[in-house]
């Protein structure tokens, strides 16, 4: 028999929100949309250009929305060992370095799972942050990120 009080239990990154069947969604920020369909609706550009420590430039469209590592495996970037943990936080081969003027104008701070790792980072600089953790915005538009000369994948 069906119970009418079945949980459904909806992942936001790290944080475990549970909701009963029927309630209204609207009042939580941090949820996805289980559907890609307003997502896929929105056709809304920026630009980002990865600079390789050759000094190698590589510029793409990506999805506003999507993080940087979204824009390096969406565009098959040949950035070598870029997101080994797929985003959880688990290592620091996402790690990336603003200008000064890139970094303050992001629109959320690191938070402290993520500084955590950025100790670990290789050519950690003042204005480092995980591409894992950078969402775009239209603000962005133009972001250019600097990719370190060499990854630290914290795992191993």
């Amino acid at each position: 028999m069906f119970h009418r009080s079945l949980v459904r239990t909806l992942t936001s990154r790290s944080k475990f929100i549970k909701l009963n069947y029927g309630t209204n969604c609207r009042n939580y920020k941090n949820i996805r949309p289980l559907s890609t369909t307003k997502l896929a609706l929105n056709a809304d550009k920026v630009k980002v250009t990865f600079v390789l420590h050759d000094g190698k430039r590589l510029e793409t469209e990506a999805k506003v929305g999507d993080t940087l590592l979204d824009v390096v495996v969406n565009n098959d970037l040949n950035i070598e060992g870029y997101g080994a943990c797929e985003g959880t936080l688990t290592c620091s081969t996402c790690h990336v370095i603003l200008a000064q003027n890139d970094y303050d104008r992001l629109p959320e701070e690191a938070c402290d799972e993520e500084r955590d790792m950025l100790d670990l980072a290789y050519g950690l600089t003042d204005t480092s942050r995980l591409g894992c953790q950078i969402t775009l915005t239209k603000d962005l538009d133009g972001l250019e990120v600097k990719v370190p000369e060499t990854i630290n994948d914290v795992r191993s």
